[in-house]
């Protein structure tokens, strides 16, 4: 039953998908990006609530984010897990705080983010909710800060 449930594990740890996320967001890779997530998913923050149901629309989402990402010269990104709570062998609950760094590796700024997971048909996690909890906040802290 063991050699069963190895079997059945997901490929990747939850570790090492979301350092596979900040690369993809270091390089700003939108198509790993977009890849990482099932569809379809929601992204949702106090002030808006997006569905989306084809990688396509999420990867054009994510050059927004990108575009910005350069325009303020964040050139490190570093996830650190806080919780991870199993729902059910397939779906688990994960809070990270993301922390965004210049090109010095100066911290820049750093929000909390909420997710859940599910392993596709492939057992690989996809993330199907993403929760902005303070993202929006902590940025225009930092650019009244940097006198953007």
């Amino acid at each position: 039953m063991s050699h069963m449930k190895t079997l059945l594990s997901p490929i990747l740890s939850i570790t090492d998908f979301f350092e596979t996320y900040a690369k993809a967001l270091e390089h700003y890779d939108t198509k790993t990006m977009a890849y990482l997530y099932n569809t379809p998913c929601t992204m949702i923050s106090d002030d808006t609530t997006t569905v989306f149901n084809d990688l396509s629309r999420l990867e054009g989402f994510f050059n927004i984010g990108a575009g910005f990402y350069r325009q303020f010269g964040i050139a490190h990104v570093r996830p650190e897990i806080w919780t991870r709570r199993d729902w059910t062998g397939k779906i688990m609950n994960v809070k990270v705080n993301w922390q965004y760094f210049d090109e010095q590796k100066r911290p820049v700024y750093n929000c909390d983010y909420q997710y859940v997971l599910k392993t596709d048909k492939h057992y690989q996690w996809k993330i199907i909710l993403s929760v902005s909890l303070n993202e929006k906040e902590r940025v225009e802290e930092w650019k009244k800060k940097a006198g953007q």
